[in-house]
């Protein structure tokens, strides 16, 4: 290898893993606030309904904003996008802190602080997203990938346990500071090192631009298949991840501490996930899309028909289904990754964001009341097994037995 050969790798990759470090250090901190904030609710309401709002609103602006955000992704600097995001993300979790320790809380202030900052990520997911193919060589995606989930799995593993050992040392408003830190924290690499990015023809509006992105999707079969089934097991299976403090407490009489091993035990499993698609880097990956995301909400559904006594047991269900989740989502990206040109990823990837984002919200408000009529226990079951059914549909289409040449060839240079 030459010596330019050899800068140049070694440039990639300081560029690669310091945004990487960044992002995970933002990202644990999010997760943080978010389950301190879910427990909050949980106990503050009891309430699948108040969940479910909570749920509405850390989801719904997103899936409307997604297709501005991937637009903006493709037409303006990825970079000041993602700075722009993580600093007002912070903005939030300052003004929550501020009303914490004041006493004047209530629960509307959550809400709409879980909302903007829901907003945020509809400009921040999309713009990091598509630059990840053009921050590595093509050859390095799948492991990028990989390591993407197992980044997801690490913040829940530290998310939870890191939540539940701050509410018990300080006082809640500064549990939430973490948060606003590790925004911060987030940005300073993306304001050391240049993220390149290509530029896409730009229409006239950003409606036109949007429709763009959704041709390419639609006349690629193998992406218009897998969109509509990721929507409709998004739209069963999302609302139980937002019910789990409820799982815990009612089915398994658990507490805080119970929860953040669930939560914490998921995402040891998308850890393993994550590191057999770096390892595996998966050569036909809608095999691996429908099986991993099947046995994760087969395996969902085994969590909650454990018995009451059987908390342990749960977790190892939950764990497989943690790991099956990373084994299936990280191929889907770098399918899409592949398929589609870089300078159009933004939209493509936003028209994702937006089908399953809208797909969520449907399915909070028609969970919710199913949890309060059959029992939080009952909801999982029967939302676990309807998803599974509807992925393994998937091997009923010739098109995903057999995906075609992508229409778009993918531009990763």
């Amino acid at each position: 290898m030459s010596t330019t050969q050899t800068h140049g790798q070694a440039a990639w990759k300081l560029r690669y893993w310091s945004v990487f470090a960044g992002q995970a250090f933002s990202l644990i901190g999010s997760a943080l606030s978010q389950f301190v904030l879910l427990w909050w609710i949980a106990d503050t309401t009891g309430s699948a309904a108040a969940l479910s709002t909570a749920g509405l609103a850390a989801l719904l602006p997103q899936a409307l904003l997604s297709p501005v955000g991937g637009i903006l992704a493709d037409r303006f600097s990825r970079r000041a996008l993602m700075v722009a995001s993580d600093l007002i993300s912070a903005a939030c979790m300052l003004v929550l802190i501020a009303l914490f320790l004041s006493g004047d809380e209530q629960l509307w202030h959550v809400y709409t602080m879980m909302a903007i900052r829901s907003a945020m990520q509809a400009f921040q997911s999309p713009a990091l997203a598509a630059s990840t193919p053009l921050l590595v060589p093509a050859s390095f995606l799948p492991r990028a990938a990989g390591f993407n989930q197992a980044l997801q799995g690490v913040i829940l593993v530290a998310a939870a346990p890191l939540g539940a050992l701050a509410m018990s040392l300080m006082p809640f408003g500064w549990a939430l500071a973490i948060d606003a830190v590790t925004a911060v924290l987030g940005v300073l690499p993306l304001l050391v090192f240049k993220i390149p990015q290509g530029r896409a023809p730009q229409r006239a509006t950003l409606f036109a631009d949007f429709l763009d992105g959704v041709r390419i999707v639609w006349r690629d079969a193998t992406l218009r298949w897998l969109y509509f089934l990721l929507a409709g097991v998004t739209l069963i299976v999302m609302p139980t991840y937002t019910m789990v403090p409820l799982l815990v407490k009612e089915h398994f009489a658990g507490g805080i501490a119970e929860v953040a091993i669930m939560e914490g035990m998921t995402g040891a499993g998308m850890v393993l996930g994550g590191i057999a698609v770096a390892a595996l880097a998966p050569r036909n990956p809608v095999r691996w899309v429908i099986l991993g995301f099947a046995v994760s909400c087969f395996t969902l559904a085994l969590t909650a028909l454990t018995p009451a006594t059987l908390f342990w047991p749960a977790v190892f269900w939950w764990t497989v289904s943690g790991l099956a989740f990373a084994a299936g989502d990280g191929p889907f990206v770098v399918l899409l990754q592949t398929r589609v040109p870089n300078a159009l990823q933004g939209r493509v990837l936003s028209l994702l964001n937006m089908v399953m984002g809208m797909a969520a919200p449907v399915g909070l408000l028609i969970a919710g009341p199913l949890a309060e009529y059959l029992g939080v226990r009952w909801a999982f079951v029967l939302m676990g097994t309807l998803a599974g059914c509807v992925v393994l549909t998937g091997f009923l289409s010739t098109t995903l037995a057999r995906p075609a040449e992508p229409i778009h060839a993918a531009n990763n240079a």
